[in-house]
């Protein structure tokens, strides 16, 4: 069984992201829906154990940078931004999410 763990960060402001709705699914099927506190995390999230398997998180960053009284394309040019990845072995995966109304990055962090 493997945890997971998320970060948020507002690549416009510098700072974390509170406030940002995601989800995390498998086969189609939402494991988790969670929003990130003001760190830009989800500790709830941790707690959920985790198979071999693939995955996806899902994250509302359009409503996110809204919020942020960013004015975004209509429609925005990214609304929703999916992170797919897989757990191969057990223990623990970081998946950050860097964000900008125009760019996202990720990785395998710790």
């Amino acid at each position: 069984m493997s945890s997971l763990s998320t970060h948020v960060l507002d690549t416009v402001s510098g700072r974390p992201a509170s406030g940002v709705v995601f989800r995390l699914l498998s086969s189609g099927k939402v494991l988790f829906s969670g929003k990130t506190d003001q760190d830009g995390r989800c500790p709830e999230l941790r707690s959920l154990l985790l198979t071999k398997g693939l995955y996806l998180l899902e994250f509302d960053i359009g409503d996110y940078f809204r919020s942020q009284g960013q004015q975004l394309a209509d429609p925005p040019f990214l609304d929703r931004v999916p992170v797919a990845f897989g757990l191969g072995e057990e223990g623990h995966a970081h998946v950050p999410l860097l964000a900008a109304p125009y760019s996202y990055s990720t990785y395998r962090g710790s």
